[in-house]
């Protein structure tokens, strides 16, 4: 059965499935519904949804209420049946994993909109990528941008962005999602989008490491820029459009996660520059570390495409060598001399 046309869908009250009750997949269960959509919440683990149904709250958003219209369930089935949109809400190492389990529900047709930020390891694929491979029938998706969950359940304004492979399918996911306090933009760069969307967790835990080492905002705002030098260097490579690394899922997601108090990559960086081991600062933050994923394929990125990523290399070295990021930061900043800009004339 292949899922009815997006022409026949309302935008003003779509059926949405969300996979995924963390604070994010559940701060957008809070915003769907709170414009009138029907929102059914889902977890894999059974005590986590239950106690979402049963207190209405969210052990890692206090004060945010869970609407009652919510339907939470840990049921594969009743997440896919008569959804007009599947949100894939996992960490990104559970993308590939849910989304196989989901696979036999999901139509023909069916619009999966991926929400997680990484790229996989072994393969060096994006969600969307992994996503299309697991669920070949559906029509793949990403949104993305600086987006903290603390702030959009609280209704907090936020700007992001949807990339799709085609126009409808990314203006109609604008339309469901949009609202006075959640503003989304159209890109086609899906590719551009998720480099930077996994990217910027890498740097954003450079620059936790950086305040854990007293640092100023010199050295932080030395980060974000050269951070986003590396982004968009490795990117161009891909033949992803350089404007989208200037953008919301670039620099602005950039931003946001340097230098937020709600980011979990920088406060482990910080953990992590004030001596903390790399387990023992995971262990603290207490959730998903993202950045630690995609720090080792970012620096297998960069050696596949031959670009120069020296804050993603010591990153890597200071998680997977023992290096102390002390070191670290002379290394960086004792590399050889050079222009800011080659492409800048004398």
């Amino acid at each position: 059965m292949k899922i009815s046309s997006l022409s026949e869908v309302s935008t003003d009250m779509a059926n949405i499935g969300i996979a995924g009750s963390g604070t994010w997949g559940t701060a957008l269960a809070i915003h769907l519904c709170g414009m009138g959509h029907r929102v059914t919440l889902w977890s894999a683990i059974e005590d986590e949804i239950r106690a979402i149904a049963e207190k209405r709250e969210h052990v890692n958003l206090p004060g945010v209420r869970i609407p009652g219209e919510i339907i939470c369930t840990s049921s594969d089935e009743e997440l896919c049946t008569d959804q007009d949109i599947i949100i894939l809400s996992v960490p990104s190492i559970f993308t590939r994993s849910t989304a196989r389990r989901l696979s036999s529900y999901i139509k023909e047709g069916q619009i999966v909109v991926n929400v997680a930020k990484g790229i996989e390891e072994d393969t060096l694929k994006t969600q969307t990528d992994i996503t299309a491979e697991e669920l070949p029938m559906a029509s793949v998706c990403v949104l993305s941008g600086p987006s903290h969950a603390e702030e959009v359940s609280r209704g907090l304004p936020t700007a992001v962005v949807v990339g799709a492979g085609k126009r409808e399918t990314a203006e109609f996911i604008q339309n469901v999602f949009m609202s006075p306090a959640f503003r989304v933009y159209t890109s086609s760069d899906m590719k551009g989008i998720e480099i930077g969307g996994s990217l910027k967790n890498v740097i954003a835990l450079a620059a936790g490491m950086s305040d854990g080492l007293g640092f100023g905002d010199n050295a932080l705002a030395a980060l974000i820029t050269r951070g986003i030098a590396e982004m968009s260097r490795l990117g161009k490579a891909m033949d992803c459009d350089p404007q989208t690394f200037f953008g919301l899922t670039g620099i602005g997601d950039l931003i946001v996660t340097c230098g937020s108090r709600h980011s979990r990559n920088r406060r482990a960086g910080v953990l992590i520059g004030k001596g903390c081991s790399v387990k023992a600062a995971m262990d603290e933050v207490k959730m998903v570390v993202e950045g630690v994923y995609s720090a080792k394929a970012g620096l297998q990125l960069a050696r596949k495409y031959g670009v120069s990523m020296p804050i993603v290399e010591e990153v890597n070295m200071i998680l997977f060598e023992d290096k102390p990021a002390s070191e670290a930061v002379i290394d960086l900043m004792c590399r050889d001399r050079r222009v800011e800009h080659a492409e800048v004339k004398w």
